[in-house]
């Protein structure tokens, strides 16, 4: 009974905030000297929202010098200009202003949140930020011990372990298999001047994307638009990753470690966002990994067997590959088992499928749950910019849940037998497993 008032309760929240999504209406603005923004008009409250990305992200960092673009995200917001770094912080802290940045494999990007009466001078930070970063001694030396300090914390770290071993073994002489913090050595080595052809050849007009939302009309944003970007080059400097196929042989890998919990990352080849099967496999993966409470290996590990708090899966698409994730935390001497049930799920999923209730289920929550992910400006923001990234159209928002009730059972089904194979699925274990060997 209280499942199914909790079950009615979800879904009146859902129905309570459906119309935000709804509502929003994306316009894509061009300034006169051609630089595009999507937009998102809220003028509720006097904030303003502005998430940005380049293409280019820590797989291109130079051999020997991983962890540049780590490094460059750090230090970006530490001076700028004519404004040293304590100066260029008391400014965004004495005027409320949010200005960070980030990098992953394949993209840079940056995030800024203001007040309306501080948009001008918000709006100039990030322009210094990006075309005249100072990258002075202290500052660059100070984030570089931070850096360092963290990857010391991180290679003890066992969730931190697993994954970079299963890079490594996934994706073995590409970019995708380094550490995209890098190493103590290669953080040690980057010099001043890299981090300035970094931004020279990196950061450019022509793999820019802008996503705003809040207080702020179109005319405004085209002159910022201008004002904050239009001193960027005109192009990024060329650059080619090539396409890789995830390592797909079975194997175990054991990395030896005392703690009580063996800590379980696990992977085989996925599918690209791009793909024709894509939501095919979303809603397939929602039902055997990706669904939290509802999902299968939930049920079998944690609430059948009690194995472990949490199991799961999620499809991880790159830029040049696909793969399918999971994971699982468990005592030392039950690792064998829940790897075993892993296993066993995944094998079952890819002979017998879905059922029409499972798939029923996946699609009502599915599609259901998407107006949660405009809850906030900076949601949206963000799910712009990832839509823009993966050139899915500005109308993606209204199509989304379209895509997901077009899928057939016999779709999810062809695409779980093609995909999913335990004789694929990397392992790796960090801990003290019983009764669990690496592999040759």
């Amino acid at each position: 009974m209280l499942k199914k008032m909790s079950s009615l309760f979800f879904v009146s929240v859902l129905l309570f905030i459906a119309h935000s999504a709804a509502a929003i209406e994306i316009k894509e603005v061009t300034s006169a000297k051609g630089i595009k923004a999507w937009l998102v008009e809220d003028h509720t409250n006097p904030i303003l929202t502005v998430d940005i990305a380049f293409r280019g992200g820590s797989a291109l960092d130079p051999d020997g010098k991983e962890g540049l673009a780590n490094l460059v995200s750090s230090t970006l917001d530490e001076g700028a200009g004519d404004i040293t770094s304590q100066n260029f912080q008391q400014k965004l802290e004495d005027l409320a202003i949010s200005l960070s940045f980030d990098s992953r494999l394949d993209s840079f990007s940056g995030s800024l949140r203001t007040l309306k009466r501080n948009q001008t001078i918000a709006f100039e930070l990030l322009r210094l930020a990006l075309t005249n970063p100072r990258f002075d001694s202290e500052p660059v030396e100070r984030i570089r011990s931070q850096i360092i300090a963290n990857i010391r914390r991180q290679s003890e770290n066992p969730r931190r372990i697993a994954r970079r071993t299963l890079f490594a073994k996934l994706f073995p002489n590409h970019p995708y298999g380094r550490p995209s913090n890098g190493t103590e050595d290669s953080v040690k080595v980057i010099k001043r001047v890299d981090l300035r052809i970094f931004v020279q050849q990196r950061l450019a007009r022509n793999n820019l994307i802008v996503s705003v939302v809040g207080d702020i009309t179109e005319d405004e944003l085209k002159v910022q638009l201008d004002q904050t970007f239009g001193e960027l080059p005109e192009k990024a400097s060329p650059w080619k990753i090539a396409e890789v196929t995830p390592d797909a042989t079975k194997k175990t890998i054991v990395v030896e470690k005392s703690i009580p919990q063996s800590i379980i990352t696990f992977a085989q080849p996925g599918i690209k966002r791009d793909h024709p099967d894509f939501f095919s496999a979303y809603v397939m993966n929602y039902v055997l990994g990706g669904g939290g409470f509802e999902s299968r290996l939930y049920e079998e590990i944690r609430e059948k067997r009690g194995l472990a708090y949490s199991a799961y899966s999620y499809l991880a698409p790159l830029n040049h590959a696909g793969i399918i994730v999971g994971g699982a935390g468990t005592a030392n001497a039950r690792t064998a088992e829940t790897v075993k049930v892993l296993r066993d799920e995944w094998a079952k999923m890819n002979a017998k499928g879905l059922t029409i209730r499972e798939l029923q289920d996946a699609k009502t929550y599915l599609t259901g749950s998407y107006p949660l992910r405009f809850s906030s400006s900076g949601r949206i923001a963000g799910m712009m910019t990832g839509i823009q990234l993966e050139k899915l159209g500005l109308d993606y928002i209204d199509k989304r849940n379209g895509y997901i009730e077009a899928v057939t059972l016999k779709d999810v089904n062809r695409v779980a037998a093609e995909l999913l194979d335990p004789n694929k699925i990397t392992m790796v274990v960090v801990g003290k497993p019983k009764g669990i060997t690496s592999t040759p």
